[in-house]
């Protein structure tokens, strides 16, 4: 597609829904590590918070979502789009951890979409980027500078980034050198949990007033 189709199309996606947006970044870890058990629970989780973001109707008018997965590539195998219209794709895994390509990715796309949000007058909440990994980073000078990017994002409150830990692999302590706020640890595979937690809080912020601060429930599918 074309930049000016594209562009084109956004003008009419906005045109038809004025409503403001509350943006979401699933970036998940697709690496080899997560075959088996991890990636059918994940990619059972997805289609859960599908289902749960379109009980409300102003969530699904507001929410976008959008999934960039990392390994040895990095792709944005779903670009935004609200909850109404998100189909959840089904993940296959294989390759290394390039975390960090997957972050900068997460964060440009993320700076793409404001930039169509204020060229249509469309309002937004401060976004989320929630990431799902169970391995420690193989790009590991990347991550480094892409954690920098976190923290001045973070500071300025332009993002709020999530890190998740999965089973025993995942290094919590080389996540919390990453993200500003604590990585959770998910309790064995709750995914289920975990996104039916997100969807409430997606579900909480944009039902919100967009400079309101909204309390987050407890995440009871796991622990720091």
């Amino acid at each position: 597609m074309s930049e000016s189709r594209r562009l084109e199309d956004e003008a009419v996606g906005f045109a038809d829904n004025r409503e403001p947006r509350c943006p979401c970044i699933l970036l998940l870890d697709v690496s080899g590590s997560m075959s088996g058990a991890p990636i059918k629970a994940l990619n059972d989780g997805l289609r859960i918070f599908r289902d749960d973001l379109n009980k409300d109707g102003l969530t699904k008018k507001r929410v976008e979502v959008a999934i960039v997965t990392f390994e040895s590539e990095v792709e944005v195998v779903q670009d935004f789009v609200t909850a109404d219209k998100f189909q959840p794709p089904t993940l296959e895994v294989g390759g290394l951890t390039y975390m960090g390509k997957g972050i900068n990715k997460a964060l440009d796309i993320l700076q793409a979409r404001k930039a169509s949000y204020k060229a249509n007058a469309i309002s937004y909440y401060r976004p989320w980027i929630f990431m799902i990994t169970d391995g420690s980073p193989s790009d590991n000078e990347v991550v480094d500078r892409a954690a920098q990017r976190i923290r001045d994002e973070e500071a300025r409150k332009k993002v709020a980034f999530f890190a998740v830990g999965v089973e025993e692999a995942a290094n919590m302590t080389r996540l919390s050198q990453i993200v500003v706020r604590p990585p959770m640890k998910l309790t064995g595979l709750n995914f289920e949990e975990m996104f039916l937690w997100l969807s409430g809080s997606m579900s909480g912020v944009s039902n919100s007033q967009l400079d309101e601060q909204v309390p987050l429930e407890p995440p009871g599918w796991g622990s720091v």
